[in-house]
Formats: structure tokens, C-alpha cells, sequence
């Protein structure tokens, strides 16, 4: 199983990026998608996850409102569209599947997620 993901690079603050996931060896429309990253020096965080179907989402606080998790069972894709970017959010991107559902208020912890991609880099400017 491989998770790959794509659509890094460079952006100045305030552009845009989308980060799209996709996996080999795995059907990806039956799995939980989450988003993590993670800055040098400092630990891995949780960015955002969407359930199997699409219907639940839950975002970290610190990029609520900017950005928007998405799939598309079809392409067996999982994506992440970034706006409003900050330096802040500069970071290794990486997106994890999982099979324990995601409910409001119940989310997998990072131990659920059983394939993790090699990661993306955002470099977000000012």
C-alpha cells in the first residue's frame, strides 16, 4: 500500500494551494482521509480528516475557516484546499487513511491511521 501526495510547493502568504492524496494497493473511497503536517523543530499535527463517504469533516482550529477537506470517490482522491495561507503553515504535508469511522465529536486518534504518504512540502513566503 502507498499513499502519495501531491501538490506542494511555493506560495506567498494569503495565495492558495491544494493538496490532492491519492493511494496505490488501497481502495482510498472506503477509508477515513486525514490531513497532518508537520514544521521543522516541531511535532506532527492534525490539519483535518473527512469520513469514507464525504458527509463528516473536523479541522484543526488553526486552519478552520481556511481550509477545506474533500474527495472524490471516483478518482479515489482526497483533497486539500488551502486559502488564505500563512507562514505558519509552512510544513510537511501528510495524508494517512484509516478505517475506524470518523463521528462528530469522536475522531481516530493518529495510532488509527494505518498508511501514511511520504509527505508534501508548503512553503508559504511573506
Amino acid at each position: 500500500v502507498q499513499l502519495v501526495e501531491s501538490g506542494g510547493g511555493l506560495v506567498q502568504a494569503g495565495g492558495s494551494m491544494r493538496l490532492s492524496c491519492g493511494a496505490s494497493g488501497l481502495a482510498l473511497s472506503v477509508c477515513a482521509v486525514g490531513w497532518f503536517r508537520q514544521a521543522p523543530g516541531k511535532e506532527r499535527e492534525f490539519v483535518a480528516v473527512i469520513d469514507w463517504r464525504g458527509d463528516v469533516t473536523h479541522y484543526a482550529d488553526s486552519v478552520k475557516g481556511r481550509f477545506t477537506i474533500s474527495r472524490d470517490n471516483a478518482e479515489e482522491t482526497v483533497s486539500l484546499q488551502m486559502n488564505r495561507l500563512k507562514q505558519d503553515d509552512t510544513a510537511l504535508y501528510y495524508c494517512a487513511s484509516t478505517f475506524v469511522p470518523v463521528r462528530a465529536g469522536k475522531l481516530p486518534t493518529t495510532d488509527d491511521y494505518d498508511y501514511w504518504g511520504q509527505g508534501t512540502q508548503v512553503t508559504v513566503s511573506s
